[in-house]
Parts: structure tokens; sequence; C-alpha cells
């Protein structure tokens, strides 16, 4: 699978506090990355520099070969980066289609609705699209927050702990939907402390411990590493 996103030696440090220390990994196209580690082991740092919330202070990060450390989140997104966020963020009352549209709106009105519309139907909420985005059960507010990623029509749509409140019927629903955006060729990040979830869907797993790479691979690789078990699993494999 080629890579599509390509990260070489990148640094965050917060005064005295190295969040990020040398990461180098990389994303493939049609395919679920996952982002692993414990609390305060470097993901949300790393997925913030991705993103433009927070530019590294060295290091490189490339998007289809083109340079994209030090953009503005916006240009970001525009050069085909979407994500979510951990904590649920709709526009309260608006409808489902228009929370939709107001991410796809930059792309001229006509295209911006059909881009809503084949969001929605990707998510499966097309028969929700009037209703009040705020009335919406739980898993179905998450759903929505991909198909506004969706909608700006990414390269790569990183997830931000996705799965996080839901029940086991939504996680099944979820894990059918991110392998559906994946079979597309959209690559999706997903960073997640599901391990079951993570290991059911995943084609390649990056776990990180204190802001490094501890190991990458398949999920039964990492799986397998001792590392990884101490560090994050908090167990060891029988």
């Amino acid at each position: 699978m080629s890579a599509v996103l390509e990260i070489r030696g990148v640094v965050k440090a917060f005064g005295g506090v190295v969040a990020l220390d040398g990461i180098s990994a990389s994303v493939s196209a049609a395919a679920i990355t996952a982002v692993i580690g414990p609390n305060g082991s470097g993901k949300t740092s790393l997925i913030n520099v991705i993103t433009g919330f927070y530019r590294c202070d060295h290091g490189s990060v490339r998007l289809d070969g083109r340079e994209i450390a030090g953009l503005s989140t916006h240009r970001i997104a525009r050069a085909g980066i979407a994500r979510t966020f951990q904590h649920i963020r709709l526009f309260q009352g608006l409808s489902v289609f228009d929370n939709v549209l107001v991410a796809s709106e930059r792309n001229g009105l006509k295209e911006a609705r059909m881009r809503a519309e084949s969001a929605l139907d990707v998510v499966g909420l097309t028969a929700f699209a009037r209703n009040d985005a705020a009335a919406l059960p739980y898993g179905h507010r998450r759903r929505l927050e991909i198909a506004r990623a969706l909608a700006i029509g990414p390269r790569i749509v990183i997830l931000d702990e996705p799965a996080a409140g839901m029940n086991a019927t939504e996680k099944i629903e979820l894990s059918a939907l991110l392998r559906k955006i994946s079979a597309t060729g959209n690559a999706i990040v997903l960073v997640e402390h599901d391990m079951d979830l993570v290991m059911e869907i995943s084609d390649h797993v990056i776990a990180l411990n204190f802001g490094r790479v501890l190991c990458s691979g398949a999920p039964y690789q990492v799986r397998q590493n001792s590392q990884v078990i101490e560090a994050y699993l908090g167990r060891t494999e029988q």
C-alpha cells in the first residue's frame, strides 16, 4: 500500500516537557492506521501536529509528497486532511444536513450540497437529514461528525476516539462504517483506547509511549510486543 502521509523526526516540546520525541511513521491510502498508547504518550499531540493545531519544533510532515508542517489548520484541511474530536462538537440549532453542509460550503453551494448528501449517505444518516442534530442519539451524533469530515473530500480522515461512550451495537456499526470508508480509498487514522476495536479493524498499528514510537506493524505483531504489553495493555500475554 502506498504512503499518503509521511512523518519524519517530528519533535514537539512544551517548555521542558517533550510531547513528541522524534516521531517517524507513515499512513497508507485505503487502510486503517491505529495510534495507541497510554494517556500522555503523545497521541493527541501527534494528530494536532498533523492537522496544524500545533507547529512541530523539528521534523517533516508530508501529504502526497508535499510538506504541510507549519501550514494553518484550514490550509491543511483543504489539502486533504479532515478530523473529528474526542468530544462531539456539533453546531447547535442546525439540522443534520446543515451541520454537514457547513463543512463543505467552500466548494460552492451546488457542489457543497452534493458532498453533504453523499457524506450523509455514507454514514447512514440520510433519513435524519432534516432532524435537529442535537436531538440525535449518541451513536448517530458520532456518525454525523464523521460525515462532516467526509464532506470536505479528504485524502485522510483522523478520528479521535470515535468509539468513546458507544455501546456494543454502536461499536459494531462503527467498525462496519470505517471499513466502508477505507474501502473507497480514504486513509483513516484511528486514535482509540478500545483495543478490541483496534485489533479487529486496523491494518497497521503505531504504539506510542513518552512521545516515542515503541513499535509499529500489523495488529498481531503489536499485540505481542512486550514493551506494548507493559506500557499500555498492562498485562502479559498468555
